[in-house]
């Protein structure tokens, strides 16, 4: 995948179907979208997604946005499903203040080569995002191409969308999060060394300090998954699923520091991974974090944590890695 970004200034030559949106989250309408991008591969074309680095919703907002998925995650995502181009196109007043009309002409056509856009109804681009689907397809004549409308994904009789996902992730509701993203939600990135108090205590943790516009569930301990990718490759842990147990916060038993982090504990496993990347993929919430008296009583919860953790991957274990109908019904 040819990755596109910190720049307006491109050209694709070769003819191409363009998938445009944010793209936050990937849930399942967005791979509805994306099943229709390998479609229009088969027919010949290159694929593209285009998406605005950053969001406009950051660009304009006063506050961090938290992201479902940080930009490294989506370059993994889009790697993965066989995207030929990511444009990460950059976002700033005068994009914003582009015509619609210029937008489709200079870059949907003009620098993409689109010959096919698809994109969901709720699509918007140009000045106040006043560019909508019927445009696209008011004007696909005059340009040459093809537009491909994504119906909405309803669940329950919501619409699957990251607000959607959003909201349940921040409540803690991992499983329909889930069901919403048709995977587990993750969270990811470069393995870095703690304060090794579980070494001490014959619990080893591996942890990662996530993205501050990374959002995170509320703090507290999780049944997760984990995928190790090491630095060095070849590693008999690489790309494995390994069963684990996580704990989202900020450690206030033995840290009185206010940073976020993600510490896991991954069943009989001791080897060295710092340096190495890790998705931590989020199944169950279990309990709020807390405070305890001192370290014993840390170690013992720990140590139940783990005992309920084993039972809770034992039963889900035969299961294959995104049979999740039968994760989430434990």
């Amino acid at each position: 995948m040819k990755i596109i970004a910190n720049t307006t200034d491109f050209y694709i030559e070769e003819e191409t179907a363009a998938a445009i949106g944010k793209f936050d989250g990937f849930h399942r309408g967005h791979q509805k979208l994306l099943g229709q991008l390998r479609k229009q591969q088969e027919r010949g074309l290159r694929s593209v997604v285009y998406t605005f680095v950053p969001s406009p919703a950051a660009f304009f907002g006063r506050e961090m946005v938290r992201e479902l998925s940080t930009l490294e995650e989506k370059r993994r995502i889009f790697q993965n499903a066989g995207v030929d181009y990511l444009v990460e196109y950059p976002f700033y007043q005068e994009i914003a203040d582009m015509e619609p009309e210029t937008y489709i002409r200079e870059v949907l056509v003009g620098r993409m080569h689109a010959k096919c856009v698809i994109a969901g109804e709720d699509v918007s681009y140009g000045r106040h995002g006043a560019g909508d689907y019927r445009l696209l397809q008011k004007l696909a004549p005059a340009y040459g191409y093809d537009v491909i409308l994504i119906d909405k994904v309803v669940h329950e009789g919501r619409e699957v969308s990251s607000t959607y996902v959003r909201e349940e992730v921040g409540k803690g509701n991992m499983e329909l999060a889930a069901k919403l993203l048709g995977s587990p939600y993750q969270v990811s990135g470069e393995i870095i060394h703690g304060r090794q108090l579980g070494r001490t205590i014959g619990m080893p943790t591996v942890n990662l300090l996530p993205p501050q516009d990374k959002l995170l569930p509320p703090k507290g301990v999780y049944y997760s998954q984990v995928y190790l990718h090491s630095r060095e490759g070849g590693m008999p842990y690489d790309g494995k699923r390994l069963a684990a147990i996580t704990n989202i916060g900020t450690k206030p038993t033995v840290d009185h520091r206010s940073v976020m982090g993600v510490e896991t504990y991954i069943y009989d496993f001791d080897s060295d991974v710092y340096g190495d990347e890790m998705e931590v993929l989020l199944l169950k919430y279990k309990r709020p974090e807390m405070r305890f008296d001192g370290v014993d009583a840390l170690k013992a919860q720990m140590a139940a944590d783990i005992a309920d953790g084993r039972k809770f991957h034992d039963k889900m274990w035969l299961l294959t890695d995104r049979c999740l109908d039968g994760i989430l019904s434990l």
